[in-house]
């Protein structure tokens, strides 16, 4: 039994210590693989001082009206993830991608990630580039954030289009602040960086060129988790309570394109055609496609959307 109990301990012992290397080589091999990353990113667009930090923010396009595009939680580079939807907009609009704080190349921010001071700093941004007219396009999380700015700034804003975006009676679920502790953890410790290296990458089976790809990943890896983001997912709760209650104006045009086959729920097409219900102009579109219909089917958005606004005009 003594004997028995000995070898149980010194296997034990040496997975423990087996254990340690690992995380010790994790930890080492994020530091140095970030350094080196750090020296490969490739600056794009242009900066746009905004509340007293600077905002990274990509054109392309001198059409006569302007589209400005807002990314979904957690894109990794916003300018480059939105690609095939930008060369597809930009024969006939001028195309605006804001890079929000925390995001692509724009710096990180202490400030709450409300919808409010998010809204506020879109709005700065594009005051900043005299943007005074244009139409707002948003992906996922950014239909909530689109549905708070179209009430704010009605006079500046000629239509909303949705990209598979959120709706408010559609909540996400209130992250405890153990999760965040324990994301901040793994982004620290090196483990965030193996999970994506084990998983699926989503850019690989994409027609982005080799340079973009390296891009994506290099900024995934660079954003993923970051402050900025964290607060987002954790005040995510709160803005989609906020918007409860909001409609969008009845006057203004509004689009949607959407997934026809919701992996989650099937409320998705029912919530937002109640979204348009009263609205003059209100039209959904679906196609079969994941949450990152904008990588697929581009093309056919933007024939959609021409389309429509060639109907409402």
């Amino acid at each position: 039994m003594k004997k028995m109990i000995l070898i149980l301990s010194k296997l034990i012992a040496v997975f423990a210590v087996a254990i340690i290397l690992f995380l010790a080589i994790v930890f080492l091999v994020n530091i140095v693989c970030s350094k080196i990353e750090q020296g490969k990113i490739e600056t794009y667009g242009q900066s746009v001082a905004v509340d007293g930090k600077t905002m990274n923010v990509f054109i392309q396009g001198e059409g006569e009206e302007t589209v400005v595009l807002l990314p979904g939680y957690g894109t990794a580079a916003p300018a480059l993830d939105f690609k095939f939807l930008v060369d597809e907009l930009s024969p006939f609009y001028k195309v605006v991608v804001i890079e929000p704080f925390g995001y692509g190349l724009s710096d990180l921010t202490e400030k709450e990630r409300s919808t409010e001071n998010i809204v506020s700093e879109i709005h700065e941004a594009l005051q900043r580039l005299h943007i005074e007219r244009y139409i707002l396009m948003g992906h996922s999380i950014s239909g909530l954030y689109g549905l708070d700015y179209v009430n704010k700034y009605p006079e500046e804003v000629s239509a909303f289009v949705g990209l598979d975006s959120s709706v408010p009676t559609i909540s996400e679920k209130k992250i405890d602040s153990s999760i965040i502790r324990t994301i901040k953890l793994l982004k620290k410790s090196g483990l965030a960086r193996l999970q994506v290296k084990l998983g699926d990458d989503p850019y690989a089976v994409l027609p982005y060129d080799d340079k973009t790809k390296e891009q994506l990943r290099i900024l995934k890896h660079k954003n993923m988790y970051n402050p900025s983001q964290l607060n987002e997912a954790e005040m995510m709760y709160e803005n989609f309570k906020a918007a409860e209650n909001r409609s969008f104006p009845k006057n203004l045009p509004v689009i949607f394109f959407i997934q026809e086959n919701h992996p989650v729920t099937d409320r998705w097409i029912p919530e937002h055609k109640k979204q348009i219900e009263d609205s003059i102009n209100g039209k959904v579109m679906t196609f079969e496609g994941d949450h990152y219909l904008y990588r697929t089917k581009a093309k056919e958005i933007v024939e959609g959307f021409r389309e429509f606004m060639k109907e409402v005009q």
